[in-house]
């Protein structure tokens, strides 16, 4: 069973890069290079896209292999297959990483046990409901990355596999 999806390295130190391509070539299993490009949202930082195809928690491994370094912002994603719902993995050097189960669609399904611990901090006066929803589908991610997201359109996707 293989599903497939993309690393998105937003932005990247120069000296970080080629741990990047080790890192994401450990987890695949075979030699990664990936085509940088700078990133003008961050002047002295660079970005890539990859697309993989792998066995369904690549998408973990991928985020969990590129989670320790501080100055990297990336996303995983992982579509979703017979075996396993998709995924979404974001990561800031401020906020640090965040997950969500994605459905066929690319909705982020968010488990009842954490909209009832939402629901119940925002009772108790811990937080305002609308922000313990905005954490749950990650805004202060999106927020965060998006200009990164948008300096990056038109870049180039080489794909690892191709299915036809």
């Amino acid at each position: 069973m293989t599903t497939r999806g993309v690393l998105y390295v937003h932005s990247a130190p120069r000296a970080l890069c080629p741990h990047v391509e080790w890192a994401v070539a450990g987890v695949l299993g075979a030699r990664v290079n990936l085509d940088w490009i700078r990133q003008p949202a961050s002047p002295g930082t660079w970005r890539a896209e990859f697309s993989w195809q792998g066995e369904p928690g690549t998408a973990s491994k991928l985020a969990s292999a590129l989670r320790g370094w501080h100055l990297l912002r990336f996303e995983v994603t992982a579509e979703p297959c017979t075996a396993a719902e998709g995924e979404r993995y974001s990561s800031t050097p401020e906020l640090g990483i965040f997950h969500a189960v994605t459905g066929m669609h690319g909705d982020i399904l968010i488990p009842e046990d954490r909209l009832r611990a939402a629901v119940g901090r925002a009772s108790r006066g811990e937080s305002e409901l609308e922000a313990e929803i905005a954490k749950l589908l990650g805004k202060p991610w999106d927020d965060e990355l998006e200009p990164f997201r948008y300096a990056g359109e038109g870049a180039p996707v080489r794909w690892l596999h191709q299915v036809v």
